[in-house]
């Protein structure tokens, strides 16, 4: 019989993260969604306007929580089903600071391109 693994103790703090950072995103990408699908469309997205709109501290600020909630959730949730297909040891603490690693680079990349594409700094 296979054994089941879990690395989500139902109310647990990682468990709550994972769905804390689900309804955020789901938020995010529905005021996403409207505002570049609906309110400015596809053919009207220019540089110009996408500096403007990064360049609003409320919107920044949003996209960069987005940015860092999106990494979190994305890598958690990558570590925690590798967890659940029964990694462990050495494996699993290699597998943990290598997406460790890999979402901080990723939040600092992300963080540049934010960077340059505003005038708030």
């Amino acid at each position: 019989m296979a054994q089941h693994y879990s690395s989500f103790d139902r109310g647990g703090r990682r468990w709550l993260f994972q769905r804390l950072t689900a309804v955020f995103l789901i938020g995010v990408l529905a005021f996403h969604f409207m505002l570049l699908h609906f309110v400015n469309h596809a053919a009207d997205i220019t540089f110009l306007g996408t500096q403007a709109r990064m360049s609003q501290v409320s919107y920044f600020a949003t996209m960069w929580l987005f940015l860092v909630t999106a990494t979190f959730h994305g890598v958690n949730g990558v570590y925690n089903a590798l967890v659940n297909q029964g990694l462990t040891g050495t494996q699993k603490n290699a597998v943990k600071y290598m997406l460790g690693a890999a979402g901080l680079l990723l939040v600092v990349q992300g963080t540049r391109v934010s960077l340059a594409m505003t005038t708030l700094v």
